[in-house]
């Protein structure tokens, strides 16, 4: 009997030795506190920590729901994205939700981007599709490593989440649902086409996706230096302090570590 029964049942009978936290102590001090049950033991999952230093080292993917033409009728938006550029390097939309259909979209996704063999990381949540054989076989043909958020915690694909809230939030999303799955595949090409190319992305300070995939972002930051920097020179006393920090972070984390924050090192870190 575990002690949470011991105690109960002993003041049942008129006794009382200890409290369960006592007892779990000495259980614990006797080295008696083990697994008993035939079922496996919890077990402590590290959190996932990646790193990416450029475009396409570290990958996240999520499967989100859309509305259909009538309550209770989904369409599934499978997408990937790159976490370094936030570009949106694979996405596809199906009429159910499983594994068969992970396995074809990300090697799709791998194959636009010529990454066969990789080093890639690909980090997902920890449902159903992401587990599956079929999934997995094809990711270890293509190289691809493996990443997954601990069970039960909701903030371990925060990259996926966040693009996904950009999506539904979008003022002409169509939250009264799509007509059909043809309808729903034409918008989301317009929304990713809007996202990688057009998007001003606050945690790019302000640069696209496909400007930062592609190495631009350097460049554009420099044209806006010189442009602030000349502003400043022709009007002083609009300046309290120096121009603002335009350089972009070297390095971008999922699950950050503490000792690498960004107020530790300001402007060379970025990350959830």
């Amino acid at each position: 009997m575990p002690p949470s029964q011991i105690v109960p049942d002993l003041a049942d009978k008129g006794i009382y030795i200890a409290s369960e936290s006592t007892f779990y102590r000495v259980l614990k001090e006797t080295k008696q506190n083990a697994h008993r049950g035939r079922n496996k033991p919890p077990q402590k999952r590290k959190v996932p920590r990646q790193c990416a230093c450029a475009p396409n080292q570290v990958w996240s993917w999520d499967i989100t729901w859309l509305p259909g033409p009538a309550r209770g009728i989904y369409f599934y938006l499978y997408l990937v994205i790159d976490i370094f550029s936030r570009k949106i390097v694979g996405w596809e939309i199906y009429d159910s939700e499983n594994s068969e259909n992970a396995s074809s979209f990300i090697a799709r996704a791998v194959l636009s981007e010529n990454l066969i063999g990789g080093p890639l990381v690909l980090h997902s949540d920890d449902g159903s599709p992401m587990k599956g054989s079929s999934l997995l076989v094809t990711l270890n043909n293509l190289g691809v490593e493996v990443s997954r958020s601990r069970p039960g915690v909701s903030n371990d694909n925060p990259y996926s989440e966040s693009v996904f809230r950009t999506l539904k939030y979008r003022p002409i999303y169509p939250y009264q649902g799509f007509k059909d799955i043809c309808s729903a595949r034409a918008w989301m090409n317009s929304f990713v086409k809007w996202y990688n190319e057009k998007h001003h992305h606050s945690g790019l300070k302000y640069i696209t996706p496909e400007q930062r995939h592609h190495g631009l972002g350097e460049s554009i930051m420099l044209r806006r230096k010189s442009v602030y920097a000349k502003a400043k020179q022709a009007h002083p006393e609009r300046w309290s302090r120096d121009i603002r920090d335009f350089s972009l972070p070297d390095t971008v984390w999922l699950n950050i570590p503490r000792e690498k924050h960004p107020l530790k090192e300001e402007g060379k870190v970025i990350g959830f």
